[in-house]
């Protein structure tokens, strides 16, 4: 298919308006064209383009590329303020409403820019002066890897190319917001006890630097010897009052030194591995990863995209090796002609219900949607795991605080009482 030329402007004033622009694309047959067109801005020079039947891969103004560019490094190295997920997930389900709404994108980046807040406000002008020199949506989120992860990128480069940007988009914030509310529930489950264990140690801490010594030197006068449980509580606090500076930096260390191994490549895979077998927390990370997992995936194979790129690309989005080994493993076999359902079963990873689910997609021609199911039973079982956990930690905490703050206690109050006893 030739590549349009320029279109003559109607009169002279009109031509004064417009400007033209370099385009690469894809015509209908999916060939590759590129040309120059005539318009008022690059969202009429896109329209104009899929008019004509042609997928809009790279637009900008002719000949001002390179300032263009250099425009949007000055504009991408203003946004170095740190942005949270809740913030990114925020934006993008403002834009794809939006977009749904029939704003064109250029628009609706203008008033995401104008709503801007803190430290979004650089990386929306960032992304905003992409878009308006020419480039793709994909390609200006690209430049940006520490909030939009390439997943997010392929997705919607795929839905560019396809022409439903707004469509990915709603599915991209879906999925952002579903890991982010995932994502603090597990931390809720585990700030909860983590926190409530840090009081108690301060309280202890405190205790043995200022209280045992109050009843040590009262314990001086008594001319008797101290219950063992008195000793034992009286040279501890000793030992933390002469010795606390080195015990809080080998603490410090030991924090640092925990941080940086898990760090490594194979102490974090080894730590991933035992945590799904925790006790208590086993279980929660387990369906937290599964949840993970069928949402990428699904999210994915509702783009379009294979089912053997959609399991590679899935890989990491458990956050869990034994999932991403699993993923990998299933992509081989899926690519050799097993389907989906019994590479999940030969796994081992997987639970029934979810291999059957999957089976069910499989034969009904709907999986992305069953593997929404599947994310939804997972997430719904995160919570009730979550309600368990909390409900099970908290006789324990209370049995923990009982036997550490009332075991001070009767240790100091024990030689009173059996001076009491005595007289």
């Amino acid at each position: 298919m030739p590549a349009p030329e320029p279109t003559p402007a109607p009169s002279t004033s009109s031509a004064a308006r417009q400007r033209p622009f370099e385009w690469e694309g894809l015509d209908r047959q999916g060939l590759p064209q590129r040309g120059t067109i005539l318009a008022h801005d690059v969202a009429l020079a896109r329209a104009a383009l899929r008019r004509q039947g042609l997928r809009v891969a790279r637009i900008g103004a002719a000949g001002t590329r390179g300032g263009a560019a250099a425009t949007t490094r000055r504009a991408t190295g203003r946004a170095r303020g740190r942005i949270s997920d809740k913030q990114v997930a925020a934006f993008l389900r403002q834009l794809a409403t939006m977009l749904q709404a029939g704003l064109p994108l250029l628009q609706a980046l203008d008033i995401a820019t104008d709503d801007g807040r803190g430290e979004m406000a650089p990386l929306l002008q960032a992304i905003r002066a992409d878009v308006a020199a020419g480039e793709s949506l994909h390609a200006a989120l690209a430049r940006h890897p520490r909030q939009f992860e390439p997943l997010v990128c392929n997705l919607v480069r795929a839905a560019e190319l396809a022409g439903m940007l707004d469509s990915m988009l709603d599915r991209i914030a879906l999925y952002r917001e579903k890991s982010l509310a995932l994502r603090g529930k597990i931390r809720a489950a585990l700030a909860y006890p983590c926190a409530v264990l840090a009081a108690a140690m301060v309280v202890t801490v405190v205790i043995m630097l200022w209280v045992v010594p109050s009843f040590e030197e009262m314990f001086r006068n008594f001319g008797a010897e101290l219950p063992w449980p008195t000793r034992v509580v009286v040279t501890l606090s000793r030992g933390l009052a002469r010795h606390w500076l080195p015990l809080l930096g080998a603490l410090v260390l030991a924090g640092v030194g925990a941080r940086l191994l898990l760090r490594r490549p194979g102490v974090r895979q080894a730590w991933q591995r035992a945590s799904l077998s925790l006790p208590l927390a086993g279980g929660l990370l387990r369906r937290a990863a599964i949840a993970r997992w069928s949402r990428t995936f699904g999210t994915l194979f509702g783009a379009g995209i294979v089912v053997v790129d959609a399991l590679e690309s899935a890989a990491g989005s458990a956050g869990n090796i034994v999932f991403a080994e699993a993923s990998l493993a299933m992509r081989r076999a899926v690519g050799h002609g097993t389907t989906l359902h019994a590479a999940m079963r030969d796994s081992g990873v997987f639970p029934e219900m979810t291999v059957q689910m999957v089976a069910v997609g499989e034969q009904s021609g709907a999986l992305d949607a069953m593997l929404a199911r599947v994310a939804e039973l997972a997430e719904r079982e995160v919570d009730d795991a979550v309600n368990a956990l909390t409900s099970l930690m908290e006789p324990i905490i209370m049995a923990v605080l009982g036997i550490l703050i009332g075991g001070l206690v009767v240790a100091m109050y024990l030689p009173i009482f059996n001076m009491g006893s005595v007289l």
